[in-house]
């Protein structure tokens, strides 16, 4: 049975004003959809990617991919889920941004009791994100020491939890003071202020010249050649984001002089491609939410009429912790 229903859509690429709120036809699910009413949506950087253009999808779309919700209805093939379940997605098709959708079934995991609507909503893309970079892309061992890029955003405040709950010092680099204390209270081992201090001269520093096995960028442009002068010889750059634009132009020369460095950019997709894969990533993330070692920072709020105001503050960079869209 269809249904009207209200949504973020957009007919060309552009700035946060490109974002329209209008009232969209919602079918009944297809037999191997689930249609999710939505409590919570998850608000990330890859959706300003999506609405500038920077990833490409054809117009006009919707946006967002991760949220919380109800089960409405379900397709003829589902199994997994039931209408009325409690479930969450962090993948899929755009078109998180609305008050309810269909969406494949196997993209949708049943939420824990003791996992909330919100926190859900915050860690299925962060936490699965931080989940490969941590478990799967480098397996991050005790006693290691990392360095993590934008240490107090949505990423990485759960990224500075987990490496602590696995014993792995972690260096944040963050822009103020405020920022640092944040990273810090979420268990990062040492913080940067890029402002004012040198990324590379510090790291030096705090590994007594050792530098580092790993990086973690999802900053992009601006960070690059810094996390490259971090790395031990043979070491891992990875980069997941591009907040400051993306990587372009690059010499493989460069990873020659700086010690046989490896360099990937990796997606989540790629890590959670079925629905037995993308239920285990998640059941570790809710595993530690559960535990109480990682504990979801939510800094802003908005309704998701809103949207536009939410994607100009998050990318002024002046967010801390994760934003969300609550529909209740």
């Amino acid at each position: 049975m269809s249904q009207q229903v209200k949504a973020i859509r957009l007919e060309e690429n552009g700035g946060p004003e490109v974002l329209q709120w209008q009232t969209i036809q919602l079918d009944a699910p297809g037999p191997d959809e689930v249609c999710v009413r939505h409590k919570v949506i998850g608000l990330n950087f890859i959706d300003i990617y999506c609405r500038s253009g920077l990833y490409p999808s054809p117009l006009p779309h919707g946006l967002g991919f991760e949220a919380s919700g109800v089960v409405e209805a379900v397709g003829a093939n589902i199994r997994h889920v039931k209408i009325g379940d409690r479930v969450a997605y962090g993948q899929g098709p755009l078109g998180a941004y609305s008050e309810a959708r269909n969406i494949p079934g196997d993209r949708v995991v049943k939420l824990p009791d003791e996992v909330s609507f919100e926190e859900a909503a915050v860690v299925m893309l962060k936490g699965l994100t931080v989940q490969y970079l941590f478990r799967e892309v480098y397996r991050l061992k005790e006693g290691e020491t990392v360095l993590f890029h934008a240490a107090a955003g949505g990423v990485g405040s759960i990224a500075c939890q987990w490496a602590k709950a696995l014993g792995v010092k972690l260096i944040g680099t963050v822009s103020s003071e405020e920022k640092a204390a944040a990273a810090k209270a979420n268990g990062a081992w040492e913080i940067i202020n890029y402002s004012h201090e040198n990324v590379v001269d510090r790291v030096r520093e705090l590994t007594d010249g050792q530098m580092v096995p790993v990086v973690y960028d999802g900053v992009g442009q601006a960070t690059w050649e810094t996390s490259l002068k971090c790395l031990q010889p043979r070491g891992l750059m990875v980069s997941f984001g591009n907040a400051s634009g993306p990587v372009t132009g690059v010499n493989l020369g460069v990873l020659a002089q700086h010690g046989s460095l490896y360099v990937t950019r990796p997606t989540l997709s790629t890590f959670v491609p079925t629905l037995e894969t993308m239920q285990a990533a998640a059941d570790e993330v809710f595993d530690l939410v559960k535990e109480g070692k990682i504990k979801v920072e939510i800094g802003q709020r908005y309704a998701l009429h809103e949207a536009a105001k939410a994607h100009e503050e998050l990318a002024s960079r002046n967010t801390m912790g994760a934003s969300i869209f609550t529909l209740e």
